[in-house]
């Protein structure tokens, strides 16, 4: 069973479509119809509401444990909600979010916990991985998308003279940027910190089974044939074949970021990953799918080891998170598994 929210609806067709693209990659198989086809688990049917964030389809499903259906549906509407509330504060291509504020008049007062949280997790994230993963990279972004691919060097370097993440100056109060010119995203965080607000808002409200898909997935409870929810993973340029699949846990999450998203050259060489010091993306990995018990974490993760690999820096940032883990494909295609990644199991 499905409904839409029409409050979700979008015409701009013209946005980068993340989810999309991140879909490709990891496959629901849980969240299809072998897993929601009512004559495998007629017992225990699953009621799903969709709707668009974040420029995609968002949806989230629940195991039917007999409560009357005003509750899921009030579950739903808690949600999205809280969707449409980290939509609010991070949104890039709404000129009205707090996000677009900042950027614009280089502070925000009084800005709401999710802004806060998204930031705080940000600048922590570029300080522990030594600025490989920085949320003050948009200036770069702006000057490959000005320039339709490859920017001029100048134009490069004057970006990057506008990346810092010790400017952004943070507090409850007021977020705000030390230097002008200066500019954020939160790409890298939002969808996953909106799955763990999803999550958090189900589990307030009683229900234990569900799959959340913002882009980003989470999981609470199990599937209703009592088995973990499954996802697949592609091949990156290869979004027809699978890698593998893997089994995502009660209160686990998944995120994935690869250079076939959003790609400036024909050879994925120059993509919407950068390197803050250099401009330019990096040159080891196409794909990183990190599994974590937070979406926000995931997120943040699978972006930053895309920039540091999994050397001393990349292993350091796996290992101070309980629990997570990442699987790796590198540009040649060869496959690496690092930390506590499900096991993968062959299609």
């Amino acid at each position: 069973m499905t409904s839409a929210d029409p409050r979700f609806a979008s015409s701009r067709s013209l946005r980068p479509h993340r989810r999309a693209l991140l879909l490709a990659g990891l496959g629901l198989l849980g969240a299809g119809v072998p897993a929601f086809g009512s004559s495998e688990t007629p017992e225990r049917p699953i009621v799903r509401r969709s709707g668009i964030a974040f420029g995609t389809t968002v949806s989230i499903a629940v195991v039917d444990d007999g409560r009357p259906r005003a509750e899921i549906e009030a579950a739903f509407d808690a949600a999205f909600a809280a969707i449409r509330a980290v939509q609010k504060a991070a949104d890039l291509f709404d000129p009205g979010s707090e996000i677009s504020r900042l950027n614009r008049d280089g502070r925000v007062v009084a800005p709401s916990a999710d802004l806060v949280a998204l930031v705080d997790h940000g600048v922590r994230l570029a300080t522990a991985s030594g600025g490989a993963f920085d949320p003050t990279v948009q200036p770069i972004w702006e000057a490959w998308r000005d320039a339709g691919g490859r920017p001029e060097t100048a134009a490069l370097v004057a970006a990057r003279a506008r990346v810092d993440h010790r400017a952004v100056r943070l507090s409850t109060e007021e977020i705000g940027f030390a230097r002008p010119g200066m500019a954020m995203t939160l790409n890298a965080l939002a969808q996953g910190h909106a799955a763990d607000r999803v999550a958090a808002v189900l589990g307030a409200r009683g229900i234990t089974d569900a799959f959340v898909d913002t882009g980003e997935f989470g999981v609470r409870g199990s599937h209703p044939s009592g088995r973990d929810w499954r996802v697949a993973v592609a091949r990156p340029h290869r979004r027809d074949l699978v890698v593998g699949r893997i089994s995502v846990a009660d209160a686990r999450f998944v995120a994935t970021s690869a250079d076939d998203r959003t790609y400036w050259t024909p050879d994925f060489s120059e993509h919407h990953i950068v390197e803050p010091w250099s401009g330019h993306s990096p040159r080891s990995l196409a794909e990183v799918v990190v599994s974590a018990r937070s979406g926000l974490v995931a997120d943040g993760l699978s972006t930053a080891l895309m920039v540091t690999g999994f050397g001393e820096i990349g292993r350091r940032l796996l290992a101070e998170e309980p629990a997570a883990g990442a699987l790796a494909v590198a540009k040649g295609g060869e496959i690496t598994i690092h930390g506590a990644f499900p096991a993968v199991e062959p299609s």
